[in-house]
């Protein structure tokens, strides 16, 4: 640790001008782009790094994004980047978190030297692959699920590398959509490098590398005290996805968690082997979702930045299901395992006397569509589980999501997709003292031939309840009526609805 050579009003004037800077590149992505996925649901997240590639604040947006952007930044660090370079990257072996997810990151120049880095990904609605929309079920090998981009250059300052802009455009199903998204992505990470270099000059080169380090020692601290007021404790925890896409067959997942001394263990020795279907996660995805319990522990007012990751110690086995390597899919990985990796690790948190609420959804209920010209897809809230502070809220996203839903207006006018309800799963949210929050339903009536690809959870084991809380209802897909899979792909004809009933949250206490 660095001493802090500032008084808490000056750190806390800096910590909310670099989060404001972050704030100001997801206004502008959001603002710029063209899918509702990215412009709507603001599935998304901005970051800012300094020059070392710490992170020195993102964004309120995309849990499962925290812990995997630093590792795209460290990608990019590793291609020695000039001052000005624009990198863009979404392999999960170099940085990524699974294909869709594309990241810009720019190096951001000032008198000749890169002084930091602005960090933008996002979630494209196809990236190519075997399936509209990339997020194919069923696909068994990473090169199934869309083009693989490791770190390369988009643009060298202003000069765009338009053969690898080509490249990308040509291996997507929505070209002009994706340009437009890929325009406002850069346009978020200008904004951020301009926003970086204004502070630097306004307060000095000297002054904002200490006050980085200060922020992040800060950060480092609060959490630090945080785990030595739960105590010297061990919990333990199992829980398992309902197959892997592949085959039915679930998928344990084992943690033991250790608080000791201000640091925190977590083991998760006697996982699954990675597996053949696309819920396997890359390491940064699984340090992603402990990285996230971790900060729901502490209090609002801790920066977000890489002083969080301090005392976080993680063990898992070479190549299991949590720590996934070429070739293995991913796709579902990154939505589905992660929130998995969430419930697990409350688990083992109230197994070790941590009060913690009852299960959410635990699900993001990801749905995809895509015909000739089209691909759209959406995740959608549902429950979030009660705690001993009040009851749990309704139709809301939970754990490593925070999107929103995408507007009927928005939805119906980009797509030729009627929605024909979408409502408050009324009673899904499990009773107890305080109730469990409900899920919702959104039924889906499509108007010409598609496809539509699931990848959803908590369809068998629904959301548990805690302390004599009784649990949610579970989640249901129907086409026409007729129950689907989980996990599925299945053409549709004009007239089809695709109805998606999303679980409820676990209620807390007896009643």
């Amino acid at each position: 640790m660095t001493d802090v050579p500032f008084d808490p009003l000056d750190l806390a004037v800096m910590g909310h001008a670099v989060a404001m800077i972050a704030e100001e590149m997801g206004t502008v992505l959001e603002r710029g782009a063209l899918s509702p996925n990215i412009r709507e649901r603001r599935d998304a997240s901005s970051a800012l790094f300094d020059a070392k590639g710490r992170m020195v604040a993102q964004a309120a947006h995309i849990p499962v994004h925290l812990g995997a952007m630093p590792e795209s930044v460290r990608a990019v660090r590793a291609r020695d980047p000039e001052p000005g370079d624009l990198f863009i990257l979404n392999d999960p072996n170099h940085g990524g978190s699974h294909l869709p997810d594309l990241t810009m990151v720019e190096a951001i120049g000032h008198g000749g030297d890169v002084v930091g880095y602005a960090s933008v990904r996002a979630h494209h609605a196809d990236v190519g692959g075997m399936s509209p929309g990339s997020m194919p079920q069923g696909a068994t090998e990473l090169v199934q699920e869309g083009l693989i981009l490791p770190p390369v250059r988009l643009a060298r300052g202003a000069e765009t590398n338009h053969d690898v802009l080509e490249i990308i455009l040509s291996n997507v199903r929505t070209g002009a959509e994706r340009r437009g998204d890929l325009a406002a992505q850069r346009g978020a990470c200008a904004a951020g490098a301009a926003g970086w270099r204004a502070l630097l000059e306004r307060e000095g080169a000297a002054r904002l590398d200490a006050a980085t380090s200060a922020l992040l020692d800060y950060a480092e601290r609060r959490a630090r005290a945080r785990l030595r007021e739960i105590g010297d404790v061990a919990g333990a925890a199992e829980d398992m996805l309902e197959g892997d896409g592949a085959s039915d067959t679930p998928v344990p997942l084992r943690v033991a968690l250790t608080v000791c001394d201000g640091a925190l263990t977590l083991d998760f020795t006697g996982s699954s082997p990675r597996v053949r279907g696309n819920v396997n996660a890359p390491l940064a995805v699984t340090r992603s979702a402990s990285l996230f319990v971790l900060r729901s522990l502490l209090d609002d007012d801790v920066p977000t930045n890489d002083g969080i990751a301090r005392p976080i110690g993680i063990v898992t086995p070479d190549d299991c299901v949590l720590n996934a390597k070429w070739p293995s899919a991913v796709a579902a990985g990154n939505v589905e395992t992660s929130q998995r990796v969430t419930d697990l690790l409350f688990a083992a948190f109230a197994d070790a006397g941590v009060p913690v609420p009852a299960q959410g959804q635990g699900t993001m209920n990801n749905i995809t569509f895509g015909g000739e010209g089209w691909t759209f897809y959406e995740t959608l809230g549902g429950g979030q589980g009660a705690s001993a502070k009040g009851p749990g809220p309704s139709a809301v996203h939970v754990g490593m999501s925070n999107t929103r839903n995408t507007p009927i207006e928005s939805l119906e006018r980009s797509y030729p997709i009627v929605i024909d309800e979408y409502a408050v799963r009324r009673g899904s949210g499990g009773a107890g003292a305080n109730r469990g929050g409900d899920g919702i339903v959104r039924r889906y009536h499509v108007l010409e031939r598609c496809t539509v690809t699931l990848l959803t959870e908590r369809r068998a084991r629904a959301p548990r309840g805690a302390m004599g809380g009784a649990d949610a209802l579970a989640g249901r897909n129907s086409l026409n009526g007729s129950p689907l899979p989980a996990k599925c792909r299945v053409e549709l004809q004009a007239g089809d609805v695709v109805a998606i009933e999303t679980p409820g949250g676990g209620g807390w206490g007896k009643r």
